[in-house]
């Protein structure tokens, strides 16, 4: 087993990562009748994309000698009825320093290749953009 999630009542979970034992919470959001007071589910899910590139870019540029510590992704999500669901995803990752054409191009196809993305219903806009300070 994986996790364990415990409903708090008033649209609110607390999720346990069973290996470790951390937790997060989960609210619905406003505009679906919640407090809006931490990530909502769709929320996870958005982020865990940016967090997934990151693990896979993690590991090639280790692989690669590159450090890309500080390195931060913008995650917007987009909302659709009828019925209520993820209809885009926006992450914008910008690396803290430059890198070689080449270095660039490997981090980026990482990026891409992270399960969460391959996860994600085909219906989903992406919009996966990479700046290099």
């Amino acid at each position: 087993m994986t996790s364990k999630v415990t409903y708090l009542g008033d649209l609110r979970t607390e999720c346990e990562h069973l290996q470790s034992g951390r937790k997060i919470i989960t609210d619905a959001p406003l505009d679906n009748q919640g407090q809006g007071e931490a990530f909502s589910p769709t929320d996870t899910v958005a982020t865990a994309l940016a967090s997934c590139m990151f693990t896979i870019i993690g590991i090639k540029a280790r692989d690669n000698g590159l450090d890309v510590t500080g390195a931060v992704a913008e995650v917007t999500k987009v909302m659709a009825a009828d019925p209520r669901r993820i209809s885009a995803i926006k992450v914008g990752i910008t690396f803290p320093r430059t890198y070689s054409e080449k270095d660039q191009k490997i981090l980026e196809r990482a990026a891409k290749t992270c399960p969460v993305l391959y996860s994600l219903h085909p219906d989903i806009e992406l919009d996966v953009h990479f700046s290099y300070n």
